[in-house]
């Protein structure tokens, strides 16, 4: 096999590996990967795994990675090839977690728990990830001319996130239809409209929270 034969299968190993990885953080976070088990899952040898990776972290930091890169091919870019940018990127990080790109739903909101008190490189790459999203929701807002752009990423955010995990724990697909409402309610009406808005016609959030914890 030539040189830049065994380069590309190198790679194609590499991203092979990436997407498993990417898939199980999804649902058991990123803790839950090791080298040993990939490769085992994969039929490779864990000296051939190492060789690409190196080391637990190294692991860690490349499948944040592919990850934030899958995010940015399936919501950003279409996004901002869109008329209306900002109501399109919601729609799609709803479409991303609803459509189970990774089994356990959004990566990001998978993770975050695992690294937000741990200082460290892992850490720095899931923050990083976290702060680009809001900034981009911030500048399209901006561009949108709509008030406290800052404020409206921050709910936005917190909409996308609690769909996500309501969606995960409840098993639950109508809060990502409860999502789009509010979203909607909050990038495109006026203060005090919001009661207007109609909502999905499903009782199971409202039933389970009616249980005592």
């Amino acid at each position: 096999m030539t040189r830049d034969g065994r380069l590309e299968r190198g790679e194609q190993s590499r991203r092979l590996i990436l997407r498993r990885a990417a898939e199980i953080a999804s649902a058991e976070g990123l803790e839950s990967l090791s080298i040993g088990r990939l490769a085992g899952e994969l039929g490779l040898s864990k000296s051939g795994v190492f060789a690409l990776f190196g080391s637990k972290e190294d692991l860690q930091l490349a499948t944040v990675a592919l990850a934030q890169q899958s995010v940015v091919d399936e919501v950003v870019r279409p996004a901002l090839a869109s008329a209306d940018p900002l109501w399109t990127l919601c729609e799609g990080w709803l479409s991303y977690s609803e459509r189970r790109v990774f089994p356990g739903g959004c990566f990001f909101a998978s993770v975050r728990p695992e690294f937000d008190g741990r200082p460290g490189r892992v850490r720095d790459a899931i923050a990083e990830a976290g702060r680009k999203q809001l900034s981009l929701i911030a500048r399209l807002a901006r561009d949108a001319g709509l008030p406290d752009p800052e404020q409206l990423a921050f709910e936005v955010v917190a909409l996308l996130d609690a769909a996500n995990a309501a969606s995960a724990l409840y098993d639950d697909a109508s809060a990502y239809d409860r999502a789009r409402v509010a979203l909607r309610a909050r990038i495109a009406m006026p203060t005090g409209t919001l009661s207007s808005v109609a909502t999905p016609n499903d009782t199971s959030i409202a039933s389970a929270g009616s249980s005592t914890i």
